[in-house]
């Protein structure tokens, strides 16, 4: 594989697209907004810098990397991908129609990735005709400096697709590690409803936001507190996993806090809107 083409061009989707020019891929970063390409680009050249600050990149790697990424709003340009990881907004029916069309549009050979953190690969891989080259490819945020990929196939994913981006994986520098196509897979699993609950635990009166987030840092040696972390990721996204989880699982410990529904429903969706559990609006 030598064309990586990366849908989105949020959070994930431009560390993605970092991650894998760095290593020397050609990146067709697509996005439906000029706007969303526009500030990737720009979040992935103050991301080398800081690497640059570090030591951990020279000016001249800098160069080459960005020199691998290209931009387009069309679908229809990831035709010659040989490889595409979709890593949209976690929303089940945007993924199954986007998934829909890359079906049509790629070559035959190309395999195509989810970058989903939740939704079932097998459903996913469903609604295209070529469901032995779908698999799961969960990276962690940030992905310049989170090291874990989580692999997930379909009931239909074939050995060699499998192989082939567990390979990919390793390449970029990241560990793979397998997990089942069950609702979470292995992290979403375990974090979201520790997030959740830290919710509740706000919601009830218990603790403040930020002695809940003290009490966890200290008392369990997390870098960052539950809620914290939520604003980082996006309420929004964490109110849809856990959306999956409840609905996938069915059981009532992943109901999702009315709270966090709240949130959601107010537009405060943590860092990226100014305003979560925090208010990021003077930082």
């Amino acid at each position: 594989m030598k064309n990586i083409a990366v849908v989105g061009a949020g959070q994930m989707g431009n560390g993605i697209a970092q991650v894998v020019a760095s290593h020397g891929y050609q990146v067709l970063l697509m996005d439906v907004q000029q706007e969303a390409l526009d500030k990737a680009v720009k979040t992935i050249d103050s991301s080398c810098d800081r690497l640059i600050k570090k030591e951990k990149m020279t000016t001249e790697q800098k160069q080459s990397l960005l020199e691998n990424i290209k931009t387009t709003t069309q679908l229809n340009d990831l035709s010659h991908a040989d490889c595409v990881i979709e890593a949209a907004t976690e929303n089940i029916n945007l993924k199954l129609e986007i998934f829909r069309q890359l079906d049509s549009i790629c070559k035959p050979e190309a395999l195509l990735c989810t970058n989903t953190s939740s939704i079932s690969i097998t459903k996913i891989a469903g609604v295209t005709k070529r469901p032995e080259q779908v698999c799961g490819m969960h990276f962690m945020n940030p992905v310049p400096l989170m090291k874990l990929v989580e692999g997930i196939r379909g009931l239909q994913t074939s050995d060699e697709t499998f192989t082939t981006i567990k390979t990919f994986a390793e390449k970029l520098g990241k560990v793979f590690v397998v997990a089942n196509d069950r609702p979470g897979f292995v992290v979403n699993r375990i974090l979201m409803p520790m997030i959740n609950e830290a919710v509740f635990t706000l919601s009830e009166g218990i603790a403040s936001v930020e002695d809940i987030d003290e009490a966890m840092k200290l008392g369990t040696n997390q870098p960052m507190g539950p809620l914290t972390l939520a604003d980082f990721i996006g309420l929004d996204t964490c109110l849809a996993i856990m959306n999956v989880l409840h609905e996938g699982l069915g059981e009532s410990k992943y109901r999702p806090c009315p709270l966090l529904v709240k949130y959601v429903e107010a537009g405060w969706l943590g860092r990226k809107t100014g305003r979560g559990f925090y208010n990021y609006q003077n930082i």
